[in-house]
């Protein structure tokens, strides 16, 4: 399975990447004010990448649960001196997880490899913003926005109806001029999702890999791990992180997208021979 990304193929066939988190924001669940200074960011981005990130994913807006939206304008303004800075390092592939099409032009234009769209081109702009790029893209699914999503929890089948809309959205992409080997898919789990239904989504990660492009797999920190571990705060989240990274691992997913990554290259690593070791 190939990931085209620009100038960048990933192979995926049997390699899982692990995509680094950087968040430029004063208020993400976990690091939110960490890296809104741009020299902070910049040195954590080159920290992340040191430890092995395969691409970093980078933030100016906030999607935890209850967060209002960011003018484009203010995401523009906190990620360009971050993504011109480690775009210059070599062999640096960078993703920007935005749901503007405005801020996808600017960062398209600063060379960018993909853009991570958790509203799956809710934007009307955005598939043709992309389009003509080469770029990667990531859709995800998400009911209403991240100020909204939880507000209603109701599915018949979360599984089925994750995998329904994700085709969908793959379906429009492609419509819109976008190869699906360009395309990668999140099933979104913590967006719009009660705890029992993200793990479920986790749980069932091989029947979204069914729909035959990369899945990527966004658990790190999030609340529904705490769920299991007494209301653990974010920061004390990592051994759970690395088990649902594992098992997504395990069960076919082929992008990770960690805030712990050292520790989560290393788990991978193990994961993927014992998924090619099934094979043997």
């Amino acid at each position: 399975m190939i990931w085209r990304c620009r100038d960048i193929s990933f192979d995926l066939s049997a390699r899982t990447l692990v995509m680094g988190i950087l968040n430029v924001t004063p208020d993400s669940f976990s690091d939110g004010g960490r890296y809104l200074d741009p020299d902070a960011a910049i040195a954590r981005g080159r920290e992340l990448l040191a430890q092995g990130a395969d691409l970093l994913d980078l933030g100016a807006e906030s999607t935890r649960p209850g967060s209002v939206s960011v003018e484009a304008a203010e995401q523009i303004r906190r990620l360009e001196p971050v993504v011109r800075a480690l775009m210059a390092l070599p062999g640096a592939v960078l993703s920007v997880d935005t749901r503007s099409a405005e801020v996808a032009a600017r960062a398209l234009e600063w060379g960018v490899h993909v853009i991570n769209d958790v509203s799956a081109l809710g934007d009307p702009g955005m598939a043709a913003t992309v389009a003509p790029t080469g770029a990667g893209l990531v859709l995800m699914h998400m009911r209403g926005t991240p100020a909204t999503m939880q507000s209603d929890l109701r599915y018949d089948d979360v599984v089925t109806e994750v995998s329904d809309h994700l085709r969908r959205r793959m379906a429009a992409a492609v419509s819109a001029g976008i190869a699906e080997e360009r395309i990668a898919l999140d099933p979104g789990i913590g967006f719009g999702k009660a705890a029992e239904q993200s793990m479920r989504l986790l749980a069932r990660t091989d029947d979204l890999a069914r729909l035959g492009r990369p899945v990527l797999v966004g658990a790190s920190r999030k609340s529904f791990l705490a769920r299991l571990l007494g209301d653990a705060p974010p920061e004390r989240r990592l051994e759970a992180s690395i088990a649902a990274a594992t098992i997504a691992a395990l069960l076919g997913a082929r992008i990770l997208r960690a805030h712990d990554v050292a520790e989560t290259v290393r788990a991978v690593r193990i994961a993927e021979a014992a998924r090619a070791a099934r094979t043997k």
